[in-house]
């Protein structure tokens, strides 16, 4: 039996009485033997049975009847235990990431939108009890995957995230946070939160950065805010090679700090400057501090009883005790 446990124990101090039972059956064993004094045996024919040296296994067989019982007492059971949890206060988690042009420029390595992705990864499988959402906008935004608990399909949504043409370039980050905020107006989850990167200013789209911040705080979702990009200058995309390449050049990094700042006040969020791979990885490290998500553990135990068939032994041993006590071994009793 594998996993027993014995909810009474103390029994087991009954098998320090067993050696004290044997003593005293030795001791008393020759008081059972009738003597009588004779003058000489020659009248009597020497029998050959070894049942009279087989009568101790009666006394055996209450002894082990007795140490079956004694572990019957101890209450030997099985535990099975399985563990259950609950989210007590789960979060709905949108990422929302930039995904223009300039996302290729190479001050974090190898490029912006690569370290975003891995790090973004990293965070994801860090999330193991909550739903997210990926959200990417350029000029434009739509939804890549909508908020799930499917790690593998936002995981792989990840992957794919590239720079191309299905959205017109451009920096539109209230088109992003609005579609955002979309994705998780109808979430009945306790806490709601958004993540929005971008690595430039705000020029295309027809919804104001400010605007979609209010909708955010009106509906209580609270926006965490990433500028992407070194201080100073850094390698860019500014044209297409003939080879279908970029071609690339050192121009100023420009990054509304004050306008992404503005919006992680006003719904309670926070501000963070992403200058290198390393500060990006420390400002998602942050974050998953910052929204923990709280677990109910529950345990579950079950008991199989083990003591019934210690209870069927000790009785077949007594019932074997008296059947032979009173047939093969009745005359020598």
């Amino acid at each position: 039996m594998t996993n027993v446990t014995f909810l009474n124990p103390e029994f087991f101090w009954l098998f320090l009485l067993l050696p004290l039972l044997a003593v005293w059956y030795f001791l008393k064993r020759k008081e059972e033997k009738p003597t009588l004094k004779i003058s000489s045996l020659k009248g009597f024919q020497a029998t050959t049975s070894i049942l009279p040296k087989l009568k101790p296994l009666l006394f055996v067989l209450r002894l082990l009847a007795l140490s079956a019982l004694i572990i019957a007492l101890a209450r030997p059971r099985s535990v099975d235990v399985s563990n259950k949890t609950n989210n007590t206060n789960g979060i709905d988690i949108v990422i929302a990431s930039d995904v223009s042009g300039s996302m290729l420029a190479k001050d974090l390595k190898p490029n912006r939108m690569e370290a975003l992705k891995r790090v973004a990864s990293d965070f994801v499988q860090e999330r193991v009890n909550d739903r997210i959402g990926i959200v990417v906008y350029a000029a434009e935004a739509y939804t890549k995957t909508p908020v799930t608990s499917d790690k593998a399909v936002v995981l792989q949504a990840i992957e794919d995230i590239k720079y191309d043409n299905v959205l017109q370039d451009g920096t539109g980050i209230g088109m992003g946070l609005a579609t955002a905020v979309n994705r998780l107006k109808e979430s009945k989850a306790k806490s709601r939160i958004i993540i929005l990167m971008t690595d430039g200013v705000n020029n295309s789209g027809f919804l104001d950065p400010q605007t979609s911040a209010e909708i955010a705080a009106d509906l209580g979702i609270k926006v965490y805010t990433i500028g992407i990009g070194t201080n100073g200058n850094a390698m860019f995309p500014y044209a297409i090679a003939p080879n279908g390449g970029f071609l690339f050049k050192m121009m100023p990094v420009q990054i509304d700090e004050k306008l992404m700042k503005q919006i992680a006040q006003k719904t309670g969020g926070k501000y963070f400057r992403a200058t290198d791979n390393s500060g990006l990885e420390r400002i998602y490290s942050e974050i998953n501090k910052l929204e923990t998500t709280k677990i109910e553990e529950l345990k579950f135990v079950n008991y199989d009883e083990k003591f019934r068939p210690f209870v069927w032994l000790a009785g077949l041993l007594l019932l074997i005790e008296i059947v032979l006590r009173n047939t093969i071994f009745r005359s020598f009793i």
